[in-house]
């Protein structure tokens, strides 16, 4: 049965992913869908929000607001407004912990650090676009190169007993670095870790963290082990939304609510 109230849309048009969800006016998650964004961004969109919509029961005519983000958020042709992928992913997570924070965002392509007030407001950003390393696609070019699914990285990285330690952050020298660990004999468990804890200390080095840390993004979705490194790491408890790859999603979904 098709739900009657009235909803809204965000759109988070990635690099590599497009994410579409659907909230009602209590704020509640109704459906939601991930899709590969590909070369047909407008395609993708179509797919994603179709799919949302019938995960939801809903139908199109009830859409009140629609609002679009990320890399091809100009490419969502029935939006009614646009934000920015850092006010959006500070917006769902304040939405979720109204708190003074660091987000680190792990994506497909490039990776964002967040800080916020204790109101929600930014204190500042930092991104990391101009190399793979510490990204979704390092984990891909190194799944390849290891010749494993990708979906099986994290369980690998979890059975480690003895990390390798990767002396570098690019993703040509690093492949290379693998090869080598393979040939000296090295357990591709132990290898997985060191990737990950590759990741991990590229993107720590962006900027410093505050006492609150929440993490967010498909990669970490897809890699919870990663949260559980940077535990271990500062020592803290870390903080993860309900759903997050569809972070930014969500954002603009209560963007739209709001305008």
């Amino acid at each position: 049965m098709a739900v009657t109230c009235s909803f809204y849309v965000g759109i988070d048009v990635g690099a590599s992913r497009t994410k579409a969800v659907i909230l009602d006016e209590n704020r509640k998650i109704l459906g939601y869908s991930v899709n590969p964004s590909g070369v047909d961004f407008e395609a993708a969109v179509d797919k994603c929000f179709g799919s949302a919509l019938k995960m939801a029961g809903a139908i199109r005519e009830k859409v009140v607001k629609t609002f679009s983000t990320g890399y091809g958020r100009l490419n969502v042709a029935f939006r009614q407004g646009t934000r920015t992928e850092i006010g959006c992913h500070s917006k769902a997570c304040f939405f979720y912990f109204p708190l003074a924070m660091t987000i680190i965002d792990i994506g497909g392509q490039d990776n964002k650090i967040i800080k916020l007030f204790q109101d929600g407001r930014r204190s500042g950003f930092k991104m990391n676009r101009k190399c793979a390393a510490g990204t979704g696609a390092f984990l891909e070019e190194m799944s390849a190169r290891l010749d494993i699914p990708l979906e099986d990285m994290n369980d690998l990285a979890i059975k480690s007993t003895a990390m390798v330690e990767l002396g570098s952050y690019c993703t040509v020298f690093s492949a290379t670095e693998v090869l080598e660990k393979i040939r000296q004999g090295k357990e591709v468990t132990d290898i997985v870790k060191g990737l990950f804890h590759s990741v991990i200390k590229r993107v720590m080095e962006m900027d410093s963290l505050t006492e609150i840390v929440v993490m967010t993004g498909g990669v970490v979705a897809h890699n919870p082990y990663l949260v559980k490194m940077v535990k271990e790491i500062i020592g803290k408890e870390v903080l993860v939304p309900e759903h997050p790859q569809l972070t930014g999603a969500i954002g603009a979904a209560l963007y739209a609510m709001e305008s």
